[in-house]
């Protein structure tokens, strides 16, 4: 990915639902065919995502709530990456 990506803005793909699982007790994705189980980071990344708030924007907010996370604008990229070549996101 490339430096511009800080000005992106993501978010779901069309299909795709964000929200909490009573019955998983953890964030999920949902899409038509399934669900997929996030993490805690992957969940922190993904309400962040309000079709406003620009890539650059939410790493600045998670190293503001977890200013001791060593290398977390790494992983944020990372974990989009991966997002985006699944297809669960896109970045506009």
């Amino acid at each position: 990915m490339s430096d511009d990506i800080l000005l992106k803005v993501p978010a779901l793909r069309r299909g795709f639902r964000f929200q909490f699982e009573p019955a998983q007790q953890c964030h999920v994705l949902l899409y038509p065919e399934g669900m997929i189980k996030l993490n805690d980071s992957a969940s922190e990344i993904f309400k962040r995502m309000d079709g406003a708030r620009t890539v650059g924007g939410i790493i600045a907010d998670l190293q503001t709530s977890f200013p001791g996370a060593e290398g977390i604008e790494e992983d944020i990229l990372a974990f989009l990456e991966v997002a985006v070549e699944r297809f669960w996101i896109e970045l506009r």
